[in-house]
């Protein structure tokens, strides 16, 4: 696949071309079985008593883990059982970090059996005493009817439960916004966290500009980041009805924080620093439905593509066009996805019910596509991309997170402030392990190839005060009167016991993406490796003297300018002018800091 990539890079990758890979994907409505693509039972001969073929009534079996448990029915547990129950949702809970799904009325095999409707109230309200116990509120999320051999009406539940926040662990997902310039981001993200439609002149995007320049231009230049809150009830919180972001945090119980980035190519660099430095879970590629698949869409689809970044499509401005050139630009993007270079499966999302299914689907196949088509102004459709921010599950699982938290402290450096009356503060994401307020910690590597000591005086998530970072997680710390000056992005600060290792000449598998000859030793290229950027030049090309696009080497590189911090397997994304390649760290040649000031000469 990464070979294909370089379709997408390089713009040959036309929207005609390629074999399709089957049809745009269709959530089923209330009614249709699983939605889930799960195994399907025998259909039996006969219809339903609206005259209907029966639909598959199969989910896919329950998994042992994840966040979604199936139950065939709740009615009047004994007090043994009803602990059982409670600690069973508590385990749900923990593997959704806060959220869980329950399906009533469907058997562990997947059977939708279904409940009559006096078993489904006695049901709910089972669940509903099980989620008081753990401190969570429930929700329903929809409810579907199932007819499959049955004379009366019987149903199955979906219901969301929500842990109540506690201690400010709310759950935290990070959405990286891409899309060409003038497409719309920051209009719909003003729309989304500010709670007002726009006027259609770009009123709802002024409160995320953070440069004059931009606000006179109304295009980004710079990565700002703007929040999206959930109550345990599945209502939003914004700042329509918040003052301020810590009322938000305080109301949330799920938050999706907005990393809105560049769309003009003159600023593809800050794009991709967006993209490898603050770890999005997922992102959301906007595409204007005036101008379809135009200017730099491509190349952040390309980029999300390179990078394994999970990625749903919102096609913006409907109110602008006529409904056939919103089904053309939706046409033209399915025909892209269902490329070789993309391989993806589109699912275009018209209901509240097809919303819902997106986001589980979204979760469990890495290559399903929900689309959406909305409008900023109108407020079109725009309830629905709400419901699957609302229902979008963590795409880590929980062991990940246990191990990730179980590592000595790791937090990548990425934005550097000097904040009156509080000193010093830097801005990133906890790579691994737990930061507390008062830690010791070491960063580095400076010019010279040091690290220094430093302390952990406050930390504070989407602007609110929080005592304990865990892994996964970014946040921003003060330092207190640290000298600024001896920070750079692109540090990392962690804990002293780990002696981290620092390097000038670094060696990566990659695939060079396109590039317009050929790719020599002596040529200069942007390295990105997470928050890392820096120029470094080629040194050598193992068992080879160039490279051609589409070809794949081991390539040693040496950085011109200071040491990093580097980690075997981390991603590698390296750019100059049209020239792109991805790839992955396989050496790092660990120097000491005397070595590092005696190679700075390089």
């Amino acid at each position: 696949m990464e070979s294909r990539v370089s379709e997408l890079f390089g713009g040959c990758c036309r929207p005609g071309g390629g074999p399709a890979m089957g049809g745009t994907l269709k959530a089923r409505g209330a009614g249709g079985g699983s939605g889930c693509g799960g195994p399907k039972g025998k259909k039996k001969n006969g219809r339903n008593r609206s005259g209907k073929a029966n639909n598959p009534p199969y989910l896919p079996p329950e998994a042992e883990d994840g966040n979604i448990e199936y139950k065939l029915k709740l009615v009047n547990p004994s007090q043994y059982r009803f602990e059982h129950l409670v600690t069973q949702m508590k385990w749900r809970l923990q593997e959704g970090r806060g959220e869980a799904v329950y399906q009533i009325g469907v058997e562990d095999n997947g059977l939708l059996v279904g409940l009559a409707e006096e078993e489904m109230r006695a049901s709910l309200k089972t669940l509903h005493r099980m989620a008081e116990k753990v401190g969570a509120d429930i929700t329903v999320l929809r409810e579907r009817e199932v007819d499959y051999d049955s004379d009366t009406p019987r149903k199955i539940t979906e219901v969301l439960v929500r842990k109540v926040p506690d201690n400010q662990q709310f759950l935290d997902l990070r959405v990286a916004v891409l899309g060409n310039v003038d497409s719309g981001k920051s209009t719909l993200l003003g729309v989304l966290t500010q709670g007002e439609l726009d006027n259609g002149r770009g009123r709802a995007r002024l409160n995320l500009f953070r440069h004059l320049h931009e606000i006179q231009s109304g295009r980004t230049s710079s990565i700002s980041f703007e929040i999206l809150g959930f109550n345990s009830k599945g209502e939003v919180v914004n700042y329509s009805d918040s003052r301020t972001a810590e009322e938000i945090c305080e109301s949330s119980s799920k938050m999706i924080t907005f990393i809105d980035l560049a769309g003009h190519h003159k600023y593809l660099h800050t794009t991709i620093f967006g993209l490898t430095s603050y770890c999005p879970d997922c992102a959301l590629l906007l595409v204007s439905a005036n101008t379809g698949i135009a200017g730099t869409t491509r190349e952040h689809l390309g980029l999300a593509l390179a990078l394994k970044v999970p990625f749903f499509i919102v096609v913006s401005k409907v109110d602008l066009c006529v409904k056939t050139t919103v089904e053309r630009t939706v046409r033209q993007l399915e025909r892209v996805l269902k490329q070789p270079g993309c391989h993806k499966v589109p699912m275009l999302v018209t209901s509240e019910d097809d919303a819902v299914t997106a986001a589980q689907q979204f979760a469990q196949s890495p290559n399903v596509t929900p689309i959406f088509t909305l409008s900023s102004v109108s407020g079109e459709s725009l309830d629905l991309l709400k419901v699957f921010l609302n229902i979008l599950p963590p795409l880590t699982n929980s062991k990940e997170q246990e191990e990730l938290m179980q590592q000595l402290t790791e937090f990548q450096v990425d934005e550097i402030y000097t904040v009156p009356e509080v000193g010093t503060v830097v801005g990133g994401t906890l790579s691994s392990g737990i930061c507390r307020e008062g830690d010791q910690l070491v960063v580095g590597p400076t010019d010279n190839g040091c690290f220094l000591e430093l302390r952990v005086c406050s930390i504070q998530r989407n602007r609110s005060a929080c005592r304990v970072l865990r892994a996964g997680q970014a946040a921003t710390l003060a330092l207190g009167d640290f000298d600024r000056a001896l920070l750079r992005k692109g540090m990392v600060m962690v804990s002293p016991e780990m002696n981290p290792t620092i390097c000038l000449v670094f060696e990566a598998e990659i695939v060079l993406l396109f590039h317009a000859t050929t790719f020599r030793r002596g040529f200069q290229v942007t390295v990105h490796v997470g928050n890392v950027r820096q120029t470094a030049v080629v040194e050598k090309i193992h068992a080879k003297d160039k490279l051609r696009t589409g070809e794949k080497a081991v390539v040693r590189f040496h950085f011109l300018k200071h040491p990093e911090y580097l980690k075997v397997g981390a991603k590698l994304l390296f750019r100059e002018g049209v020239t792109k390649g991805i790839g992955h760290v396989t050496d790092v040649q660990a120097i000491s800091a005397g070595e590092a000031q005696a190679n700075m000469g390089f």
